[in-house]
């Protein structure tokens, strides 16, 4: 199985009022192809600022984060955004879409910015209406975003992030506005994608959530301080020793 990301000796540091904030410190770990892996962590341990790093929405202060064989850190910005547009998918706790188009137009703006082929608007669209099809929310392509629930707009953004077929999709806590229904609802469209064959690296404070995933990694002041293995991603097996098993490893941890 080949590695989708890298990550070997990361450093991130930001520099407030003169002064060195070192959010991430020589941070190394392994994400393979395929798997679907939690970072969790307490509050400003830097779970979102690790995501965001080795994904290349941040610059990175020292060390690689290799993403299929490629260094992140290395690439310039337009090298960068074509491989953030085409090859990485993106999911956010505030689900930005702009107000001015429907939930269809939304879900396929991004196949209209893609480098990787030249599709008419009517191919574009049907993939797009595909995805929501998929998703269980095509009753909703043309209202307007504010005319939709939260858990169907975190859908349509599950589909966003898949329009352009990416090998790896990046969660910053994709369920953290949601309720438990609608959370439950996300995480099992998440669980299909990851099935099919899309990596999948979230950040999540939720036992629950993580559970889910194959693999956990644990962050405390800017270091991977251990991993837990679960069985495969979604496993309805045990799902409530899982979620036990876990949470006793995370009380051991210092959770």
């Amino acid at each position: 199985m080949n590695n989708a990301l890298d990550v070997k000796n990361l450093c991130k540091t930001y520099i407030v009022n003169k002064r060195q904030n070192n959010v991430l410190k020589n941070v190394n770990f392994t994400i393979r192809e395929g798997e679907m892996v939690a970072v969790m962590g307490p509050s400003g341990s830097g779970k979102s600022t690790l995501l965001y790093t080795v994904s290349g929405m941040d610059s990175i202060t020292a060390g690689d984060s290799m993403f299929y064989g490629k260094n992140i850190g290395e690439l310039n910005v337009n090298a960068l955004a074509d491989l953030r547009l085409d090859d990485m998918g993106f999911i956010f706790q505030q689900m930005y879409m702009l107000k001015n188009l429907t939930v269809v137009d939304n879900i396929i703006l991004p196949a209209y910015q893609s480098k990787k082929g030249d599709e008419s608007r009517k191919k574009i669209l049907r993939r797009g209406q595909d995805l929501m099809r998929k998703l269980g929310i095509i009753e909703i392509s043309d209202n307007d975003i504010n005319e939709v629930s939260g858990g169907q707009l975190q859908r349509a953004c599950i589909c966003r992030s898949m329009i352009n077929n990416p090998k790896m999709i990046f969660a910053d806590e994709p369920t953290g506005a949601l309720n438990r229904t609608a959370s439950d609802e996300v995480m099992s469209e998440l669980i299909k994608i990851n099935l099919e064959g899309t990596t999948i690296m979230l950040v999540t404070h939720d036992v629950k959530v993580a559970a889910k995933c194959s693999r956990v990694l644990y962050i405390v002041d800017g270091n991977i301080k251990g991993e837990y293995n679960l069985d495969n991603a979604g496993s309805d097996i045990r799902p409530i020793e899982r979620e036990r098993e876990l949470n006793n490893w995370l009380m051991e941890m210092g959770w």
